[in-house]
């Protein structure tokens, strides 16, 4: 194809249009030098030299060519410059692919399962995207997600945790992407100031069972038997026949690798004023009860599931206000934990005066729970529904 190499600066102004993927009627070029005038006066067929910037009518372009190369000008300037792109399809694109992930982040189980997260989940799309990649962000937010789906962890230490769950050690180190990610999503979900230096990040991290000591990291039971040989099973025993709470570390529950004999139903409570309350009414007949003591440490969440797994029904019970709420969502989705008395009419029914509920996000198990928290403003105290609870078990225990 015979055209003068001065006459480039026009093609690659063409294809820099038609690549937009936009309607395109004319086309402006320059500046131009003069042998770029004198190319573009050949092929107009113009006596007059245009100036230091020249429009041109696309269609004129085509009929030009056509005449002179029997190609029109797309063929020309995809010859000579490269393929057309579309840019105006090429961001239609991305945006949805961008839609996609945010959509794909928002319906994930560990948000669904803790609304608390939908804070989380708006300052990362806020961040935008990782290195400007769908693919990487994606990939980076599946980890941050199979993070928070082990936590609160077993009193593991973080490389350890880390090499578990991700399969490197230093994964969670400080400052990595990922652990920064984490502990924002901690922030969100413990309702927390975000850590302002190393050992605030530390601390965050005990809270949710990394490097959790062993003997620190304990769970209150009352009435609670089960029927193995192991050390869990003679303390719960000893102290359910003596109608005692009975305090379990996390190195005792780690001692035994599974529970034989639980209950079919466990009631858990957030509060240790409710088993107080209980063990007074009932002594050496207390129901089987687990006291997670607010947020559920290390410990609490390793028997909860290990009586899951024994086939207990596990009945949850909190306060209702918006750390309880936060509190109830973390132990459900961690534990499997069926929400007991936790309705929107269990709260409407107990509201009165009380204290301000604090920050309410969405649950799980209730969609208008919140919005009634929210409206009502007040906290339910579980201590104050204790004695219509504990009936209530009474009832379904000498059935």
């Amino acid at each position: 194809m015979e055209l003068p190499s001065a006459l480039m600066p026009l093609w690659q102004a063409v294809h820099a249009r038609l690549s937009t993927g936009l309607p395109v009627s004319r086309v402006r070029v320059g500046p131009l030098d003069l042998d770029q005038r004198n190319a573009i006066a050949d092929l107009l067929g113009s006596d007059r030299l245009p100036g230091d910037h020249v429009e041109i009518a696309l269609a004129k372009l085509d009929e030009l060519l056509l005449e002179r190369t029997g190609r029109d000008v797309r063929y020309v300037v995809t010859q000579l410059v490269g393929p057309i792109g579309d840019r105006a399809a090429e961001r239609r694109e991305a945006a949805e692919r961008r839609a996609e992930l945010w959509d794909w982040l928002a319906g994930h189980p560990v948000v669904v399962a803790q609304p608390a997260l939908t804070h989380w989940v708006a300052g990362v799309r806020r961040a935008g995207l990782v290195d400007g990649s769908v693919d990487r962000t994606k990939e980076e937010l599946g980890k941050v997600l199979k993070v928070l789906a082990e936590l609160p962890a077993a009193g593991q230490p973080l490389p350890s945790f880390a090499d578990d769950v991700l399969g490197d050690t230093h994964a969670l180190d400080e400052g990595k992407r990922c652990a920064n990610l984490v502990l924002k999503a901690l922030v969100a979900i413990y309702d927390v100031p975000p850590p302002a230096d190393a050992p605030e990040r530390r601390a965050l991290w005990e809270r949710a069972g990394i490097a959790d000591d062993q003997l620190s990291s304990t769970v209150l039971a009352a009435g609670l038997r089960t029927t193995g040989d192991d050390v869990v099973s003679g303390i719960l025993g000893l102290c359910a026949d003596a109608g005692l709470a009975a305090t379990l570390t996390l190195q005792q529950l780690r001692a035994t690798t599974r529970t034989a004999g639980a209950p079919p139903e466990v009631w858990v409570f957030e509060n240790p004023s409710v088993p107080a309350v209980a063990l007074d009414r009932f002594g050496a007949r207390c129901p089987p009860l687990v006291c997670t003591s607010g947020w559920p440490s290390s410990a609490g969440i390793l028997l909860l599931n290990r009586l899951r797994e024994a086939g207990s029904t596990l009945h949850y019970h909190g306060d209702f206000d918006g750390e309880g709420l936060r509190i109830a969502a973390n132990v459900v989705a961690r534990t499997g934990a069926v929400p007991w008395r936790m309705s929107s009419a269990d709260y409407l029914a107990a509201v009165a005066d009380g204290p301000f509920v604090g920050r309410v996000t969405e649950v799980p198990w209730d969609p208008q729970l919140a919005g009634h928290l929210t409206e009502a403003g007040t906290t339910v105290p579980e201590e104050r529904l204790a004695m219509a609870l504990l009936d209530e078990i009474a009832e379904r225990t000498t059935r």
